[in-house]
């Protein structure tokens, strides 16, 4: 692939031309010029877009597909049309398949159906057999076919010596665990934050707690096993709290939020939209202010869209019985950058590939085209039209958002809008 960029500002503090309006020639894939002005004698096809900016390409580190099981909820070849249509190049799947991914062969599976993609696929494998949470699965073979983490998603450790067993055992070979923060026991029945809002609804309600005595729990293993440990989608003010003082304290703990749970406060739930019920659920303004700040002084490392597709009969029902999730790819960026500066929105969207294990791809001549491209200052209401995946149930649909994407080029190729 040819190409010759014209006029993008880029955005990487890590590139020599960091906040420079430049041209960039791309040939073969490799970046292998970048100036003011750059000539095309030999008419490769050029990129000119309204107000364009370019980035290191994006990384989400949770990501949900159908595929294999659940295909009417998304394929996998859909799910990374829309991941790169919404400006990344590189995304986290989590295993909540059917069957769930949890051996060699399921890795193996995952990254055959994505290989020469666009969109780089790094599958996450479940943490325990099943994802039953009884019998840690075969941690070590599934990062021998490409694993970059274990998780069971949105589904708690409950044994707290399985935990020990698994951050000791990981700790092995450099694998990284990621634990569901929550208490399922005190979570009981509830579909959304407990407080008054749940009360005036008639809900049942999910406590903060419940996230918090699951974090403090598994941080007290984290040190005694001296591993590492990943805490995916905290939402709770004292969660920030528990885990700034584990970093203090030189633990190897990172976390990360998910956009909604930055966007949205549970009154959102007035009307009981089911497409606002998400695990952990939305919380209060408060608890939203105090992840804000966290991702300002580091205390969470990264946001993640949390993409979640369910199919309209698991959504449209009453809202007790509904499925947790949110799709959220192709809102991300348009949410992210409504809150931060452009700086820190990219920042965000590219801080996680280090603690996954994924190499940075510097915006420099001699590097491989791994490129998110895009205009920071477009306002617009996104509607169902900016929805790429197969399944529809965003809760930003309606909401005003600052920032379209352009598309990618990664491995390659690229797609553009």
């Amino acid at each position: 692939m040819n190409v010759l960029v014209k006029s993008a500002t880029i955005v990487d503090p890590k590139s020599d031309f960091h906040n420079q309006t430049v041209d960039i020639l791309i040939e073969k894939g490799t970046i292998s010029h970048i100036s003011k002005r750059i000539q095309n004698p030999k008419d490769y096809k050029e990129i000119r877009l309204d107000n364009l900016h370019v980035s290191q390409g994006w990384f989400d580190s949770s990501v949900s597909f159908g595929e294999p099981g659940f295909e009417e909820r998304e394929t996998i070849e859909n799910g990374l049309k829309a991941a790169a249509l919404s400006g990344f190049t590189a995304v986290a799947v989590n295993p909540n398949t059917n069957p769930v991914i949890d051996s060699y062969a399921d890795i193996s599976f995952l990254k055959s159906k994505a290989n020469k993609n666009l969109v780089n696929l790094y599958p996450i494998g479940a943490l325990t057999k099943n994802g039953d949470g009884k019998d840690l699965a075969e941690l070590f073979d599934m990062k021998t076919a490409g694993a970059i983490a274990f998780y069971d998603y949105q589904k708690p450790i409950t044994n707290p010596n399985l935990m020990k067993l698994a951050l000791q055992y990981a700790s092995n070979f450099n694998g990284l665990v990621c634990s569901f923060p929550q208490e399922s026991k005190i979570t009981g029945l509830g579909v959304m934050n407990e407080n008054i809002t749940s009360t005036s609804l008639g809900l049942k309600g999910n406590p903060a707690l419940a996230e918090e005595l699951q974090i403090a729990r598994d941080l007290f293993i984290l040190e005694y096993t001296e591993s590492r440990l990943h805490i995916p989608t905290v939402s709770t003010a004292k969660s920030v709290e528990l885990i700034r003082a584990a970093k203090q304290k030189k633990l190897d703990v990172t976390c990360s939020v998910a956009i909604h749970n930055i966007m949205f406060a549970d009154d959102c739930l007035k009307t009981f939209d089911t497409n606002f019920k998400v695990l952990p659920p939305l919380r209060t303004q408060n608890d939203i202010d105090a992840l804000i700040d966290g991702l300002k002084d580091g205390t969470i490392d990264m946001v993640t869209s949390d993409h979640n597709p369910i199919d309209i009969e698991h959504k449209k029902i009453e809202f007790d019985y509904a499925k947790y999730g949110t799709i959220g790819l192709e809102s991300a960026f348009g949410a992210l950058n409504s809150l931060f500066t452009i700086k820190k929105t990219v920042e965000l969207l590219t801080k996680g590939k280090e603690r996954f294990g994924i190499e940075p791809s510097p915006i420099s001549i001699g590097s491989s085209a791994n490129l998110s491209l895009f205009n920071p200052d477009e306002r617009y209401t996104f509607s169902k039209e900016d929805i790429a995946s197969t399944s529809k149930n965003s809760m930003f649909i309606g909401t005003e958002l600052k920032g379209k994407v352009y598309g990618v080029i990664n491995n390659n190729h690229m797609k553009i809008k």
